[in-house]
């Protein structure tokens, strides 16, 4: 049976203190109500990743993760994270393709490969996002973009490898816009990704794989979105910052 995640981006929020605190409260949370066996994500700044790291011990339902590291193992690129210095600290996940890094920083699929495979090669076990804009899905090309995002970011990988990813869907349209795609929408385009990675591999890598939906995921909507048959939980953006929210969410696997 595949894991169900519910995954936190905490993006370009929240300083040190401010970190440290919605931390302490989800931990203390999830291990008061936490009943099934889903599992938390923490995808904080960089600044938070150590101490947090060090805060999950104990919290076997609680997991800290990086929202980016470069595709070079090391060298002269001022301002970045290897994949090698987020292993050091305990970081177990990474978050790589999100929307927000293809779009403002050009991240294209080509370097997305390189990236898992460092990330990989390092222990470290990729969030891999793929997803739409509002154009491509109004011009109907919405499928062959994600089919070719996953072509070309990861469908290299040997099975041994795939089966460490996590997956997650962005309808681009749907992020931080408080519009979501329908359970319907949703749960089609997590069929067809569960359908192209059985045809690359397996029906059973595609079974074990999970697939989370990221795009305007919340408490009231998450559990008609959850219920469906291939999404395995949600990559939550902005109900992240609320411990009482995200916890709710994860909640919804008890």
């Amino acid at each position: 049976m595949r894991k169900k995640i519910v995954a936190g981006n905490w993006k370009m929020n929240l300083d040190y203190n401010e970190g440290l605190a919605l931390f302490s409260e989800i931990t203390n949370m999830v291990k008061d109500e936490i009943t099934g066996k889903q599992e938390a994500v923490v995808c904080s700044p960089f600044i938070h990743l150590h101490s947090l790291v060090q805060m999950a011990k104990g919290y076997d339902k609680v997991s800290v993760g990086a929202q980016n590291a470069h595709q070079a193992e090391a060298g002269a690129y001022t301002g970045e994270i290897s994949a090698k210095m987020l292993k050091s600290v305990g970081v177990e996940y990474v978050i790589l393709g999100h929307s927000e890094r293809r779009q403002y920083f050009h991240e294209s699929n080509e370097l997305l490969a390189k990236k898992t495979d460092t990330a990989l090669a390092n222990g470290l076990k990729p969030i891999f996002c793929i997803g739409e804009t509002l154009e491509e899905r109004e011009s109907e090309v919405h499928f062959q973009v994600i089919k070719d995002q996953l072509a070309d970011g990861v469908f290299h990988l040997d099975e041994t490898n795939f089966a460490k990813l996590v997956i997650a869907y962005e309808p681009v349209w749907a992020i931080g816009t408080g519009v979501t795609a329908s359970s319907d929408q949703a749960q089609e385009i997590h069929a067809f990704i569960r359908k192209e990675i059985a045809t690359k591999y397996s029906q059973q890598v595609a079974d074990d794989t999970t697939i989370l939906y990221g795009g305007s995921c919340n408490p009231k909507n998450a559990p008609e979105l959850f219920a469906q048959p291939d999404i395995d939980g949600g990559l939550i953006g902005g109900a992240s910052l609320k411990s009482r929210d995200f916890v709710d969410i994860v909640k919804v696997f008890n």
